[in-house]
């Protein structure tokens, strides 16, 4: 894996149907922006006189309200007075839940459902906040039709927790939260009981998908803390620009291997157009992105790209306005892209030669914050940041027959389309350009291979010395891998590194009370301790001959005050027969096993072998968006232009 990460395929908005759909709800949402932003500018309270009378019903001054916008908009007069009406009864609504709430406590929360069950209504459900998420979660299942276990909600661009209070998880009244179904369903196929077993089946897997997803991680992340043969046993590395290893501080080391493991399982989804099961993996590394510093972040475009997967997925799932902070998430992308590659990219040409893959990232930046732009009612700026991305669509699109001709050589399509994109579409130097990068990474990783061979030797010798993998790996870490560091820093802090402490459960203290083996003994009074001696370091590293032999010669053949045992302890007493429950689970233990490494191969299977995937696209679907949203602002204008006529 690489700190590089992240890049998302993207669908087009296909089939007549679906875009004219898709065109007439922008359209409606640009209106009500637009609308919004007078109504503010103005100071218009639509829900007070003149507009709404004292029994809440539409005043006449509304429709003068209307004539006016419309004649500012140059649009229809009924469809801008439909939309301000709108607008005054959402705004009574709001009110009346505001009252609701200060006098009885009980919250409103907006509910965003799944597109194909979205009407024009406001969907607004009570609860109170002391109630859990799976309470909550079962009143959404209820009220609108969805099988309980089949959904997920998401508030305040987190996974609602089940087992927690709304309270405890900062939900508070007004609040927006999302429905997330595990499945793609049809509506006909609601309506027949074998359509709806198998229904409940998909969602079923999908559940234990997102569960393997978890443990796989969780594995996968303790590997990376742990020495394991990596020719053996699978894990996670995270590699700089280059390909290169990098060293993390241990406390970020997991938190920064669960994000970006989050974050490539979440792309896996995309690129299957699984949006409704991407979005929690997605939210899930954000979350885990946000325990690393500021610095880790700033030097590198992960966290970046998340942002772009999170705004597009809401996109794509049709929820952009749940997303109180689109705006923000791009921005806080900008931002980390130019503090990652420099002002004009001069860093990332510094360390790549070139910056032509990575405009790609910049075009999808330009694109989504033109489309939140266009939906917040902003016609000017939407049209000059989906520009931006017309541009750089023209600049970086290739010819399909250069991918051809490189394909022809012998690369893929992939290694062609960045390699172009790298070479400003010259054949001939993108062809060296390939040949050149698999030469490095090869090299590379061969370096790589050799430095894990003498680390785990390294481990293994300490090993032999009776410590434990861990100790070992922690003390080399703190000596710069040197192995005879490693060694003086065990010997000076055993009590940190012996993975028994002194003050163990009754089992382990019996075991401590056991007399050492006559063998060990003579072992280590022949090397001319102290019998007494002997016997106590024996004790205290259970029987460990090359343990107590480096303690007692390094401590001049004295135990140190502090490693010695209690009278407790130390007094002899017959050994405890092993419980019956020693053995118990082992019969189970395979299939655990099998369990865990099915988990971690499906992890494993959606991390991309070439480190720059998330840079490659044909662009075919970002051309097709882009073209839509400006024909959106196109026929606003022309709208305004036929009006004047």
């Amino acid at each position: 894996m690489k700190t590089n990460g992240g890049h998302c395929r993207i669908r087009a908005l296909g089939g007549s149907l679906r875009t004219r759909r898709w065109r007439r709800m922008a359209q409606k949402k640009y209106l009500q922006a637009k609308l919004t932003q007078f109504l503010r500018e103005d100071k218009i309270q639509l829900w007070k006189p003149p507009y709404t009378d004292e029994n809440k019903e539409v005043g006449l001054a509304l429709k003068d309200l209307a004539k006016r916008y419309s004649e500012k908009l140059d649009c229809c007069e009924n469809e801008v007075e439909k939309i301000i009406e709108e607008i005054r009864c959402k705004a009574i609504e709001r009110g009346t839940g505001n009252e609701t709430y200060k006098t009885t406590g009980i919250a409103t929360i907006e509910v965003f459902l799944p597109s194909r069950l979205r009407k024009d209504k406001k969907n607004l459900l009570e609860t109170q906040l002391h109630i859990t998420g799976r309470e909550l979660r079962s009143k959404i299942a209820e009220t609108y039709g969805f099988q309980e276990n089949y959904i997920k909600i998401v508030i305040n661009k987190k996974l609602l927790q089940l087992g927690k209070s709304l309270e405890e998880q900062g939900v508070a009244h007004n609040v927006k939260a999302m429905v997330l179904e595990l499945r793609q369903a049809e509506e006909d196929a609601r309506n027949s009981c074998q359509a709806e077993e198998e229904t409940q089946t998909e969602a079923e897997l999908t559940e234990r998908r997102i569960q393997r997803t978890k443990k796989g991680l969780e594995i996968l992340a303790k590997r990376a803390e742990m020495v394991v043969d990596p020719e053996t046993t699978p894990y996670l590395d995270i590699a700089n620009q280059t390909g290169r290893s990098i060293q993390i501080p241990p406390a970020e080391k997991k938190a920064l291997t669960l994000a970006m493991g989050y974050h490539e399982k979440g792309r896996a989804f995309l690129k299957r157009k699984e949006y409704g099961i991407a979005l929690p993996c997605l939210l899930d590394a954000d979350r885990y992105f946000c325990e690393c510093s500021r610095e880790l972040l700033d030097t590198v475009d992960n966290y970046a790209v998340l942002q772009l997967d999170i705004v597009w997925c809401y996109f794509r799932l049709e929820q952009l306005e749940c997303l109180d902070d689109a705006e923000k998430k791009l921005n806080l992308a900008q931002k980390c892209l130019k503090n990652c590659y420099g002002e004009n990219h001069q860093r990332l040409v510094h360390i790549k030669g070139n910056c032509g893959k990575e405009k790609v990232l910049f075009l999808r930046l330009y694109m989504l914050q033109g489309i939140r732009n266009y939906h917040s009612g902003n016609g000017e700026e939407a049209s000059e940041h989906l520009n931006k991305a017309l541009q750089l669509f023209k600049e970086l699109h290739i010819d399909p027959s250069k991918v051809h001709s490189l394909m022809q050589l012998g690369f893929s399509p992939q290694e062609a389309r960045l390699a172009l994109r790298a070479c400003d579409g010259d054949v001939d130097h993108a062809a060296i350009h390939i040949s050149n990068r698999r030469e490095e990474l090869a090299k590379i990783r061969k370096e790589e291979r050799e430095k894990k061979k003498r680390r785990t030797e390294d481990v293994n010798s300490l090993r032999l010395l009776g410590y434990s993998a861990h100790a070992a790996r922690h003390a080399l870490h703190q000596a710069g891998w040197n192995l005879d560091e490693a060694l003086k820093i065990l010997l000076r802090n055993p009590l940190n590194w012996w993975p028994y402490g002194l003050h163990d459960s009754a089992p382990e203290r019996a075991s401590r009370r056991e007399r050492p083996s006559q063998e060990a003994l003579d072992q280590l009074v022949y090397m001319g301790f102290e019998p007494e001696a002997v016997e106590a370091a024996l004790r205290v590293f259970r029987g460990n001959v090359q343990l107590a032999a480096q303690i007692l010669a390094h401590h001049g053949g004295r135990l140190p005050p502090d490693l010695q045992l209690s009278e407790d302890d130390s007094s002899s007493t017959p050994s405890t027969s092993p419980s019956p429950s020693d053995s118990a689970g082992t019969s189970s233990a395979s299939t655990d096993d099998d369990m865990d490494t099915e988990a971690v191969n499906e992890i494993l299977e959606d991390i991309p072998e070439h480190e720059e995937d998330y840079l490659d696209s044909t662009l075919e679907d970002e051309e097709i968006i882009i073209a839509e949203y400006l024909s959106y602002i196109e026929s606003v204008k022309s709208a305004a232009t036929d009006a004047k006529q």
